[in-house]
């Protein structure tokens, strides 16, 4: 009888070979699920890498472009950086746009600022495009609505609050 209750005691390595011959579905699952997800993830950023260096060549390329006086070049490749709605570079190309006349309409320069607006940025980031949105209507002569969005800024009690103050004077 004591012998059988010897036997019985197993090692923790026996206990464990044991669980792990039990449930082996279950652990290679579990496996395989962890590195199907890690190497998404690997590859996901890695493609958004090398989208950012093919949008950043762009931007570098449109750059040239503008300042060899292709103005129509330039603006092309500003309008697609701004429709991929990089983070960083969309509004970059922006502001080229605006700051060089590129963009006669009114109404696309606007259509490309929703289209910035609606990257997930952070909000004082969102705060700073109201800032250059308002700007942006009081100088086409749409004073009422720069006026707006200066407002929104000031009561969000943003960074960019003394701008939009000393703005709206």
């Amino acid at each position: 009888m004591e012998n059988e209750i010897i036997n019985k005691k197993e090692s923790l390595p026996e206990k464990i070979a044991n669980i792990i011959k039990g449930k082996k579905k279950l652990l290679i699952s579990t496996l395989s699920l962890f590195i199907i997800i890690f190497l998404g993830i690997v590859i996901f950023n890695y493609n958004q890498v090398e989208q950012n260096k093919k949008i950043s060549e762009k931007y570098i390329i449109a750059g040239i472009y503008l300042s060899s006086k292709d103005f129509e070049k330039s603006k092309n490749i500003y309008k697609e950086i701004i429709l991929s709605q990089n983070k960083f570079y969309s509004l970059l190309a922006l502001n080229r746009i605006i700051e060089n006349d590129l963009e006669p309409d009114s109404n696309k320069v606007l259509d490309f600022f929703k289209i910035i607006e609606e990257i997930r940025i952070k909000k004082e980031q969102k705060n700073l495009i109201k800032l250059k949105k308002a700007l942006y209507l009081i100088k086409i002569s749409k004073d009422i609505e720069g006026k707006k969005l200066l407002e929104e800024i000031i009561l969000d009690n943003s960074i960019w609050k003394d701008t939009a103050l000393e703005i709206s004077k």
